[in-house]
């Protein structure tokens, strides 16, 4: 059928409305006009094949804002900063944060074009079906489609985790005798998710709005903390702090140390795809993500760039930091350098708040992503899940999944820790594997000679150099998220993030071979200039009219 209709040729309208949508919406469930966007987003709906049902009332700020955070990138240089250590050194940090903003420039310019071509809040997996060979372009969506949901419900998982056990280690720093349990750090984290999910579902309106000020808290918080340390804390030497390279996980070369130490440069940066999924509650989607995107990256980058540049130079007795009991060398180190419980509480509680609000925004993500993903069928319970209600006009049923997954997954912590860290570890390849796969395929596209889609945001003439750079970043780094941080392993220090990645990949392609093919509906073949055949050209044009009358 779809074949049939795509050999129909006939002009764009800016008012047509779509003539397939995937989801099974009421009129009532649609939002008010004023909640639709402008004229080019409603365009870009009906060219998408989608109908508005989640109200537009993200602007630049409020969105510069919700990524910025999410990414939370000093906080976790702090938070992980074990690993950093471990594997690296100061030099190590230093060198591999330097290396990740350059492979982010590639990346993020790459995605910030996608996400102009194809504001939808499917992000990647959409991006894979419309740019991948059409032989191969439903299965791969599709994977991608789980890859992302996997990995953003771990991510919600994986931060408050984070937040609880920083939580746990003041504790210990304040009382020495407190011995962490367990089901401590599981209810921290269900408190932490709990938070997150009771803002997204009762507090949505004005979440925008309160992305402004924890932009604040993120950007003056950091000098909060490393104002105090670059004043009080004795300092390394600049051949120390920058070009010292450590092996402390006992790799056979120093090279092999650097490439596992930089995955917490590059675990500090991944993630800006977090605003397109947000996409549809974007005004003016086409050109705010891109910008917000690229924005929000160099903001986090240069913070980043500070963050590691005290670190580097006021981390003087390393082994120190790594024996403490809190489990942080950061608290080790805040409480050295001012010598008070309250002084290091007060600075690490703004890690805390500002961790807090990055899983309010990592809900909101990971929940429309599957919800985007099942308005085509793409997982089980799919109708279920896509199901937005009448005045809430968020995708609520998603949200209480996401709250209900995250549950799951911090009571595994009850049974293994070890089986708990493998889920969260999944987050940074699956998102990895998807940058890796919608960029592929955009290459794939350029070399078939095929025509670019219209967008607001073009690489132009660089599109394809940028993009196959990005991809020489892209896999190699992904092979190394799958090492463990030290040797010798065991099955306590194994990184069993393989054993996760690899069995999703052959769970969701059972599936799909089994029921999924058969309902599974890539995104390509319901957006209006496939269906109807429309010329891409046309479409910029009557685009951009609408663009120059704004």
């Amino acid at each position: 059928m779809a074949e049939k209709i795509a050999h129909t040729i006939h002009p764009v309208k800016l008012d047509d409305t779509p003539e397939w949508n995937t989801a099974d919406v009421s009129e009532d469930v649609i939002v008010a006009d004023k909640w639709q966007g402008n004229t080019i987003d409603r365009s870009e709906m009906r060219m998408l094949g989608r109908v508005q049902v989640l109200r537009r009332n993200f602007t630049l700020v409020p969105m510069l804002g919700f990524s910025t955070v999410l990414i939370c990138t000093w906080e976790l240089l702090f938070a992980n900063l074990l690993f950093a250590l471990t594997d690296g050194g100061t030099g190590g940090l230093f060198w591999g944060f330097t290396v990740t903003i350059f492979a982010c420039v590639f990346i993020y310019l790459s995605m910030a074009e996608m996400a102009s071509m194809s504001p939808t809040a499917g992000g990647q997996y959409h991006w894979v079906s419309e740019f991948s060979p059409r032989w191969c372009q439903k299965y791969l969506s599709y994977i991608t489609g789980w890859l992302l949901a996997i990995g953003w419900q771990g991510a919600i998982v994986g931060l408050s985790f984070v937040a609880g056990t920083i939580v746990q280690g003041l504790i210990t720093l304040n009382n020495p005798s407190y011995e962490p349990q367990p089901w401590h750090g599981t209810l921290l984290v269900i408190a932490a998710v709990a938070i997150a999910i009771s803002v997204n579902v009762f507090l949505s309106k004005i979440l925008p709005l309160a992305e402004i000020p924890i932009l604040i808290l993120h950007v003056v918080g950091l000098f909060a903390i490393i104002i105090p340390l670059l004043v009080m804390a004795p300092k390394n030497d600049a051949r120390t702090a920058l070009l010292e390279v450590t092996n402390g996980g006992g790799w056979s070369t120093t090279g092999t140390s650097f490439m596992i130490g930089l995955l917490t440069a590059l675990s500090s940066m991944m993630g800006f795809d977090c605003a397109v999924h947000m996409s549809e509650e974007v005004k003016n989607a086409s050109r705010t993500l891109p910008r917000a995107i690229l924005m929000g990256a160099s903001i986090n980058a240069v913070l980043g760039y500070i963050c590691v540049f005290t670190l580097c130079f006021t981390m003087t007795d390393i082994p120190k930091l790594l024996d403490s009991s809190t489990g942080f060398p950061f608290l080790q180190l805040f409480y050295d350098v001012t010598g008070s419980n309250a002084a290091t509480g007060v600075m690490a509680a703004i890690i805390i708040i500002t961790l807090i609000m990055a899983v309010v925004s990592e809900v909101a993500t990971a929940s429309r992503q599957i919800w985007a993903f099942s308005r085509d069928d793409g997982l089980p319970f799919s109708r279920y899940l896509r199901r937005v209600r009448h005045g809430w006009n968020i995708p609520l049923n998603a949200l209480w999944v996401s709250f209900g997954f995250g549950i799951i997954i911090a009571l595994i912590n009850l049974g293994s820790s070890v089986a708990l860290n493998a889920i969260v570890s999944l987050t940074i390849s699956a998102l990895i594997s998807s940058y890796i796969l919608s960029i592929g395929c955009l290459v794939s596209k350029r070399l078939r000679g095929e025509a670019m889609p219209p967008s607001r945001f073009s690489l132009g003439k660089h599109g394809l150099t940028i993009n196959v750079i990005a991809l020489l970043f892209l896999c190699p780094l992904f092979v190394f998220c799958f090492f463990p941080i030290a040797t010798p392993v065991d099955k306590e220090t194994m990184n069993w993030a393989s054993t996760m990645f690899w069995g999703i990949t052959i769970f969701a392609s059972v599936w799909y071979v089994l029921v999924a093919k058969a309902i599974y509906r890539p995104p390509v073949l319901i957006q209006n200039r496939e269906l109807q055949g429309v010329d891409e050209k046309n479409i910029h044009s009557n685009v951009q009219e609408v663009g120059e009358k704004m």
